[in-house]
């Protein structure tokens, strides 16, 4: 693990330089303002735009808990696609530019090169979740009077594990495919045979495939068990940026 430290803040402030401070943050802000406003009004838009076409059609009263559940809905689908498709070239883009081959000349190992990306990443997507989901609660609160905090950040802290496992994925799979475009579309492909997994009620309740649901459940105020799927998507983080790192250190440069 040679020179970790010195390469996560190398990586972080690569962050801050780049276009990946604006992409994921942009999308996230935008889910968050928009989102509590969107439950609130939503009655009055369909109204509007429905015109006399739902006559003695009445839409149901908006409640916190269409807000909570908009975001919860956005992390578990938009937001995840964009952050597989940003990740795609996570060590794949340094290890093709060349750069992978500069900081390797330096006193830092390629163990320490695959989990400085995982952690840094991953730590700054955490801080992205904590800041939206923030504003996602005090918009709630703003709009409809009250915003009991238990439901959205249980969801959203279920998500973040869900999007750290997807952050190791990414990180195995752009050490393995040496096009971002392929690496993003495999962990596209396993976001897809995650959601049919879930079907099957002993995968959703015990492995990461029930992660969205559970999230999901958190946010609409209904009853949820997410312990397990918890677990066993930590455990298989550690073990994918461990492979990462092991594959990274067989692959010629």
């Amino acid at each position: 693990m040679t020179g970790f430290s010195v390469f996560a803040r190398k990586e972080a402030s690569e962050i801050l330089r780049t276009w990946r401070l604006w992409v994921l943050p942009g999308i996230l802000a935008f889910f968050a303002l928009t989102g509590p406003p969107l439950a609130r009004y939503t009655p009055q838009i369909v109204q509007a735009v429905a015109g006399n076409q739902l006559a003695g059609f009445t839409v149901p009263e908006p409640t916190y808990l269409d807000s909570y559940a908009q975001w919860a809905k956005n992390l578990t689908q938009i937001a995840l696609f964009a952050l597989v498709i940003i990740y795609g070239g996570l060590v794949s883009a340094e290890s093709r530019s060349g750069t992978a081959v500069l900081v390797l000349t330096k006193p830092v190992s390629r163990s320490a090169f695959v989990l400085g990306k995982a952690l840094v990443n991953a730590g700054f997507v955490a801080v992205l979740v904590v800041g939206g989901t923030l504003v996602t609660w005090g918009l709630t609160a703003a709009f409809f009077g009250t915003a009991p905090g238990s439901g959205l950040w249980g969801s959203a802290l279920v998500w973040l594990v869900l999007a750290v496992q997807f952050i190791a994925l990414m990180t195995l799979l752009s050490v393995l495919i040496g096009s971002a475009a392929g690496a993003a579309g495999a962990g596209l492909g396993v976001y897809v045979l995650l959601s049919i997994a879930s079907i099957w009620k002993p995968l959703a309740r015990y492995s990461p495939a029930g992660l969205p649901t559970q999230a999901t459940a958190l946010a609409a105020g209904t009853e949820a068990s997410a312990l397990w799927p918890v677990v066993t998507s930590l455990v298989l983080s550690v073990l994918l940026v461990a492979a990462a790192a092991l594959a990274f250190r067989r692959k010629e440069l």
